[in-house]
């Protein structure tokens, strides 16, 4: 098992260097694209669509002409949307549950989540296309948040966060998590070659207070992100959201914490 989860860790990586390094917009948008079209095909099994495949190249149909059309405005709200809909519709379903699978109400949340989806693949290429350093600098955030969390986790956890979601994740790690992100974060200030990272842009624009603040808000929105699907899969009566990923499951189990996190960090990035 481990060995089949570095092997596929390390294929990931050498495509993702391919065709970050390639220099090129469109061969990384294509790449997006691909993992989009893999996304959308498990939230929709997910969510207990009869013709997930259709669905899915619809999806990226739209995702497509966003890429391709959208202004500067249109990306603005979209991800505006985004962030409204983690927080007034999906953030409420780890209190309030999630409706039956057959219903309207499950299919009107199918499309309320593949919007979120939708805006955290846009997001990935606005992010990018300012710079691999600084979408990286965007991505480690949620990725050393869950390192924290997990070893914190480990280490020290005693009350669970939402045991009916995911029994495994405790307080303690969530606090953890974002302690490890402040201390990461906080130590990329004295580093001069990453001036145009995320972190350091917060504490230049808004110093420590919004260095704090937003930098909270992300771990929080990543934590949320990782419960959201984990509630999508008890619901379903699935493990993984799909077995593309050798080792590792599906591509939403990978990327389920930056969904909320991106579209997020993009919005603030343009206030920055």
């Amino acid at each position: 098992m481990l060995k089949t989860r570095i092997i596929t860790a390390v294929i990931l990586l050498a495509v993702l260097l391919l065709a970050i390094f390639s220099g090129s917009f469109i061969v990384f948008s294509i790449l997006t694209a691909i993992f989009f079209a893999a996304a959308a095909w498990e939230c929709l099994r997910l969510f207990g669509n009869k013709f997930p495949v259709v669905g899915a190249v619809l999806w990226t149909v739209a995702f497509a002409y966003l890429v391709v059309t959208a202004s500067f405005k249109q990306s603005v709200l979209l991800y505006g949307i985004c962030v409204a809909i983690w927080a007034l519709r999906l953030v409420p379903s780890l209190a309030f549950g999630l409706p039956p699978l057959d219903g309207t109400r499950n299919r009107l949340l199918t499309g309320i989540y593949g919007i979120a989806v939708l805006g955290a693949f846009v997001a990935i290429l606005s992010l990018y296309n300012r710079s691999a350093l600084y979408m990286f600098s965007v991505m480690t955030i949620v990725w050393i948040a869950d390192i924290g969390a997990y070893f914190s986790g480990k280490a020290f956890g005693k009350r669970k966060l939402a045991p009916s979601i995911s029994p495994g994740k405790s307080w303690e790690g969530a606090i953890g998590g974002g302690i490890l992100v402040l201390l990461a974060s906080a130590a990329t200030l004295a580093v001069p070659a990453l001036n145009d990272t995320f972190a350091v842009q917060l504490y230049l624009t808004w110093g420590w207070p919004g260095f704090l603040l937003i930098l909270i808000l992300m771990v929080a929105a990543s934590i949320v992100g990782d419960l959201f699907e984990s509630q999508l899969k008890r619901r379903a009566g699935m493990k993984d959201s799909s077995s593309l990923l050798p080792g590792h499951g599906g591509v939403l189990d990978r990327l389920d914490a930056l969904i909320p996190t991106l579209p997020l960090a993009v919005l603030v990035a343009y206030w920055m």
